[in-house]
């Protein structure tokens, strides 16, 4: 069993004081919302891309994927990393500048508040509680994820405790600090996890015999075949189409608190180059992140599949000197923190902007101190819900189950009318559009979640000229992750974009207010003082 030594403990408690000076630094520079949702709009696009990157993923990187690497090798690197990467170099081309004109053209402080314009206020609040719900379960997993870091590195806290230690750290600097605090943690987590990543991978390739190791490992037997790109239960193709489709929308925008940061941009142009420097750094930064994991079953071999998640702590436990193994576990668990605060700052925008005013008007007329009151006990409340579902997370199948038998299969149905509403493409896409995918993805999931196994028995009396064969490997084709991850997002596509070309081809009106909207998200350009006095 490993202890923590007092040099471990000490530069664990060095991040953490830092970390909490930032939200009590930045606690001074909100004075209003939105100095707490969008940081008044001023971040710099260096810091928004670090943020971007850092808030893309979380401990569940360091558990569950390195579970999943220990055994299938480098396909984690293919279908987790390049997917989100491409998925961002797509993004700015078209998605993410529109944001950021969003907030300057219509004043948004939520990612959501745009949605009342372009379809109407019950659409809005439909989409807003789905994706409350969502998030809720997505970061409830991430809790579980660093409880399990934690528990590994010092096995005398709880798994219940753990979880409680990390929702009341995040809980305290997200609450004080907002988005100055979650962009601001998350850039001194970078240069952390730099160090860390970094110190790791030497190690590594020390006790492997070299640089050298980076390409001759992979001869070894207890490595065979994790070298091929397309490998295990996520290295498929349906699993890396939709896997990249969700990112194409996830990490563009319909993650609420990734959308934060391209709002917060000063112009288009600032979210672009944002997303420029995340989408470089998930091609690049993830293979010095994963070699350690890929190496593993070399330096622990045989670990039993109920330790699999703990691999890389154990490494980071076993092979790194008092000291770097407290910064190591610092990193981890501030990893996630970053990501769940950030997650919880735009939870609390959408809810503040998007759903109170609707049930309690007076919101919108209180004073902006008793506005920012209100926002930081949502925060809180959303915090606590999310603890709940972390101690119930065996309910949703651990941590995988619920990132994507949950998470990953619904924020497609959830998203698709958030991000494509935003292309004049789908101006014709309206309220009947969006309500008809929501229902339709999230049909589909059902039927595929719920719905038992088809086996031969069950067409027991079926005329013998029935394909029973057939049905039974369609039945196992659909089961798959990478089919549960597709198949909602596809059918939400195909039934959001055809009712919007049917509205095309009957020729339905589409409001002035959409048309405007769209035409002033197109362009970085100043607007016309004709178009300011029409709008």
């Amino acid at each position: 069993m490993y202890e923590m030594t007092k040099l471990d403990w000490g530069v664990m408690a060095l991040f953490f004081v830092v970390m909490i000076g930032i939200g009590l630094f930045t606690s001074v520079l909100i004075k209003n919302t939105k100095d707490y949702f969008t940081g008044g709009g001023k971040m710099p696009w260096w810091l928004l891309g670090v943020s971007h990157h850092v808030s893309g993923y979380s401990a569940v990187a360091f558990t569950a994927y390195a579970a999943i690497a220990y055994t299938t090798g480098f396909t984690v690197y293919i279908w987790w990393a390049v997917p989100i990467s491409l998925a961002c170099f797509v993004g700015i081309f078209c998605i993410v500048s529109r944001w950021s004109r969003l907030r300057t053209r219509y004043n948004i402080e939520s990612p959501l508040e745009y949605l009342s314009t372009r379809y109407n206020v019950p659409t809005q609040q439909i989409l807003a509680w789905w994706g409350v719900l969502l998030k809720i379960l997505d970061v409830g997993a991430k809790w579980v994820a660093v409880a399990l870091v934690i528990t590994t590195f010092a096995p005398k806290i709880s798994f219940t405790n753990a979880v409680f230690l990390s929702v009341g750290l995040g809980l305290f600097y997200s609450t004080i600090g907002g988005l100055w605090a979650g962009t601001l943690t998350d850039f001194a987590m970078f240069i952390v996890q730099f160090v860390s990543g970094i110190s790791m991978l030497v190690v590594v390739l020390a006790r492997l015999g070299g640089v050298s190791a980076i390409w001759t490992i992979w001869d070894q037997p207890a490595l065979e075949g994790h070298l091929a790109p397309m490998a295990g239960e996520y290295g498929t193709w349906s699993c890396i189409i939709g896997l990249f489709l969700i990112n194409l929308l996830g990490y563009n925008g319909g993650t609420w608190n990734l959308a934060q940061r391209f709002i917060a941009a000063p112009q288009g142009s600032d979210a672009r180059k944002a997303a420029l420097l995340s989408a470089a750094l998930y091609l690049v930064w993830p293979l010095v992140l994963f070699f350690p994991m890929w190496a593993c079953p070399l330096l622990l071999p045989g670990l039993p599949e109920d330790q699999l998640e703990q691999s890389y702590s154990l490494m980071v436990i076993k092979f790194l000197p008092p000291g770097l193994t407290g910064l190591m576990l610092a990193a981890l668990v501030s990893h996630t923190l970053t990501m769940t605060t950030a997650d919880a700052t735009a939870i609390t925008s959408v809810l503040f902007r998007d759903v109170f005013p609707k049930i309690f008007p007076s919101v919108k007329f209180a004073r902006p101190k008793q506005q920012l009151l209100i926002a930081r006990m949502v925060t809180l409340v959303f915090m606590l819900l999310t603890t709940v579902v972390a101690l119930a997370n065996q309910n949703f199948g651990g941590i995988i189950g619920i990132v994507f038998a949950w998470f990953s299969a619904l924020l497609g149905p959830v998203s698709i009318a958030m991000i494509l509403g935003l292309m004049p493409w789908f101006r014709h896409c309206g309220v009947g559009a969006t309500l008809s995918s929501l229902v339709a993805g999230i049909g589909i999931f059902i039927v595929m979640k719920f719905l038992p196994q088809v086996t031969p028995e069950t067409f027991q009396g079926f005329p013998s000229w029935f394909p029973t064969a057939k049905a039974v490997e369609l039945s196992q084709c659909l089961s798959t992750t990478g089919m549960a991850i597709l198949i909602p997002t596809i059918v939400s596509f195909v039934v959001y974009a055809s009712v919007g070309l049917l509205s095309a081809i009957f020729g339905q009106k589409v409001p002035d207010r959409v048309n405007s909207l769209l035409e002033a998200i197109s362009t970085d350009e100043p607007l016309s003082p004709e178009y300011i006095e029409e709008n």
